[in-house]
């Protein structure tokens, strides 16, 4: 059992592998926070709460000037009676009052985690994976009671923390604040570490020393978005790649979110993570619920690194699911930007035909095979083939390309409506709205409101009638702007604080139908690229669109924020032509390949146009990953060189029983009069003996990790270099 109870001092104390996390019952049943950090195996009160008369600290008992919730660390503070800080919580009452006063009611300790209705989450698949423990707290005057879920897993360094609002009292409320997660830390001696950019610039990384206030990472753009990332974490000075503390929290959840650190008068901080409070709000009548999303919270003691393997795990086996979880991805290629909106059905079979030559799996067709669709003024929400194009069909054309021995993928932006379409002149009402404002349109086009169960309902039907209709193996789910007039035409003005996260939950609702029906397709996720890379979407889609920026040096940086938390399997990752189309960059093939295969490997170009010496290069490119394949997407990623502090990049991929490895190292600008550097891998047993597939020279794992490789001296821009290595039994 990963959680104890000490009854006497009332402690619960959750364990995972490597950490603990102490709370404790107080006074009159507050719950403060002791302890999260490296795993203790029994929590003696070494750090119990310091009560200090403290001015302008209130006491909620007036003979005793020593007790306030000002100054005791908690674990789900409210607003009102005494806390001056960040409420995790808030509540509106019919007589305009928004104080509450949540008390230790109960407690429940079991093996086992609870499924969230229509959320996603981690899951588990035996009972003793992991124990949960459910703290009931209630307000006695109002009968809101909250009970905060804490799970621990046995095999990862994570906790899964997520809160459930019951009411149970006889007016009705009004949620004003429901995060999913609040930690208040001793001291303030961190760096914050969070996640910005924008389209064709995502998962950059920001890391600051905490300062005195709030310090905040949010989204307010309906979706989770490339412009912040629902991720936060603190690190000790000094932390690294590879030494130092780390607490990290990241939400499962696709839209609006804060993550935020507070530091307090006295220098403690309160940091804590959940669904923004800036647009929200939701009714509570008696009776009626209210389930927040997850949080998961890592803790490290080997640097960032050691974060990340935590995260790329757990996400890769219990976050995502179905038949691909555990597959090989297919190598693809996307028809993009060899065409855009300009093909037909044998420019379509010509591109198909040269990918399968080269040895690629399956072929995307991208946008504008639906409706009248030659440019992105139109069509979007007409989900019918364009004859025009596609003069016998789609399911003519699927079986074009699968005779040929390839899978057929098609491109869909389902959340989208465009005004010059049918289904918008039919329902004009189904898109976001507030009544007598203006329509902002993004991309030429508006966003349907999935609040409503008829547009749900609707999307499920046009999808499942066009993946019914051919060989489709493969679902590119795009999201190319965020929300804007956020409201609905059928919530009553009371609810409509309610439309950005009914529109999540109704997002949620159409992903899990659809691929429940359709198991056997492969779906993706996209918007834009990487403005909708979380959590959330990875419990229905095991792979994303890393960013539209095919750029193979822009893709360092992506990729390189990505892994902080997202498995490798998880980053789409294209080989796309040059000059680069977003940034105008020429690059090597061997480097756009290298970087590509650092993730989930593809091509974005014209093949027809390339010459017989790169398609010579792809084959091997192809024929490479093939090889390969397995350690990239299944391996343990450990991170060398970060392109955001230097001119060069590295990492490496290790095989779970550290019996193969693949290096790969990226110089961005040549230098003159540059040293000799050594490149030191990751990951290896330093007692395994390595051979190099190309020259068949032989390491000793610890001098791979400890002295290094010397690079090969080579000229020029944009170059990569790639090594492979397996066990050796002997020299």
């Amino acid at each position: 059992m990963g959680i104890h109870y000490d009854e006497k001092n009332q402690v619960f104390h959750l364990q995972t592998p490597g950490s603990s996390y102490c709370m404790q019952i107080v006074r009159d049943g507050y719950l403060g926070h002791l302890y999260w950090g490296r795993r203790i195996a029994i929590y003696r009160d070494s750090v119990p709460f310091d009560h200090i008369d403290r001015g302008f600290s209130p006491n909620p008992d007036p003979s005793d000037r020593k007790f306030s919730l000002d100054n005791l660390p908690q674990e789900y503070p409210g607003y009102g009676n005494g806390d001056f800080g960040i409420p995790a919580y808030q509540i509106s009452q019919p007589n305009g009052s928004e104080i509450s006063d949540l008390r230790y009611r109960t407690h429940r300790i079991y093996a086992g985690k609870p499924k969230l209705p229509g959320l996603p989450a981690i899951y588990i698949e035996r009972e003793s994976e992991a124990d949960t423990l459910e703290l009931v707290l209630e307000d006695a005057l109002t009968g809101l009671r909250t009970t905060l879920i804490y799970t621990v897993f046995n095999e990862y360094d994570a906790i899964a923390r997520s809160v459930r609002f019951d009411h149970t009292g006889s007016e009705n409320l009004v949620l004003l604040r429901a995060l999913s997660a609040s930690i208040d830390f001793r001291d303030d001696v961190y760096d914050m570490l969070t996640f910005y950019g924008a389209h064709t610039n995502e998962r950059n990384i920001a890391r600051r020393p905490l300062v005195p206030g709030i310090q905040a990472a949010e989204s307010r753009r309906g979706a989770s978005s490339p412009q912040q990332n629902p991720f936060l974490a603190l690190l000790r000075p000094g932390t690294d790649e590879d030494n130092g503390e780390v607490y990290a929290l990241n939400l499962v959840y696709s839209g609006n979110f804060i993550a935020q650190a507070e530091v307090q008068q006295y220098r403690t901080t309160r940091v804590s993570i959940g669904i923004n409070p800036f647009g929200f709000s939701w009714q509570l009548a008696p009776g009626e619920s209210f389930q927040t999303p997850e949080a998961i919270m890592v803790y490290s003691a080997q640097g960032l690194g050691g974060m990340s393997r935590v995260f790329n795990r757990l996400y890769r086996t219990r976050l995502s699911r179905g038949k691909f979880r555990d597959a090989e991805r297919p190598i693809l290629i996307n028809n993009w930007e060899a065409t855009y909106f300009d093909f037909n059905a044998d420019k379509i079979e010509e591109i198909a035909r040269e990918g399968k030559d080269l040895g690629m799996e399956l072929f995307v067709l991208d946008d504008g095979w639906f409706g009248k669709r030659d440019n992105d003024l139109s069509s979007l929400g007409d989900w019918t083939v364009d004859r025009s194009k596609l003069p016998e069909g789609m399911d003519h054309l699927a079986r074009r390309i699968t005779g040929m021995g390839m899978q057929f993928g098609l491109w869909f932006e389902p959340e989208m409506v465009s005004q010059d379409s049918e289904l918008y002149r039919r329902h004009p009402d189904w898109c976001l709205h507030v009544k007598d404002r203006p329509r902002t349109v993004g991309r030429n086009q508006l966003v349907l409101d999935l609040s409503r169960r008829d547009v749900c309902d609707y999307i499920v039907s046009a999808l499942s009638d066009i993946l019914s209709s051919a060989p489709i193996t493969y679902v590119k789910w795009d999201m190319n702007r965020h929300l804007t007039e956020i409201g609905s035409a059928l919530l009553p003005a009371e609810r409509q604080r309610e439309t950005g996260h009914r529109y999540i939950l109704g997002l949620y609702r159409v992903l899990e139908e659809l691929t429940s029906a359709f198991p056997d397709v492969l779906f993706e996720s996209c918007s834009s690229g990487g403005g909708r890379y979380d959590p959330g979407m990875l419990y229905y889609m095991p792979q994303t669109w890393a960013s539209d920026n095919t750029d193979a040096i822009s893709r360092l940086k992506i990729q390189y924020g990505n892994s902080m938390v997202f498995p490798t399997v998880s980053m789409g990752a294209h080989v796309s032509g040059v000059p680069n189309h977003q940034v105008n960059r020429i690059t090597p093939l061997d480097t756009r390949g290298h970087v590509a295969m650092s993730g989930n490997f593809g091509y974005e170009l014209d093949l027809t146009k390339m010459s017989p010496e790169e398609k010579e290069i792809v084959k091997s490119q192809v024929a490479l990953y093939k090889e390969i394949r397995p350690l990239i997407q299944f391996g343990e990623f450990y991170r060398i060189l970060s392109p955001f502090e230097g001119n060069e990049a590295a990492w490496a991929f290790v095989s779970d029983d550290q019996s193969e490895a693949v290096l790969a190292f990226f110089r961005v600008l040549s230098q003159p009069g540059e040293r000799v550097p050594n490149l030191k891998c990751k990951g290896l047993n330093p007692k395994y003996l390595y051979r190099h597939h190309e020259t068949g020279k032989v390491y000793g794992g610890d001098e791979l990790m400890y002295a290094g490789l010397t690079l090969p001296r080579v000229k020029g821009d944009f170059i990569s270099l790639f090594w492979r290595f397996s066990k050796a039994d002997e020299l």
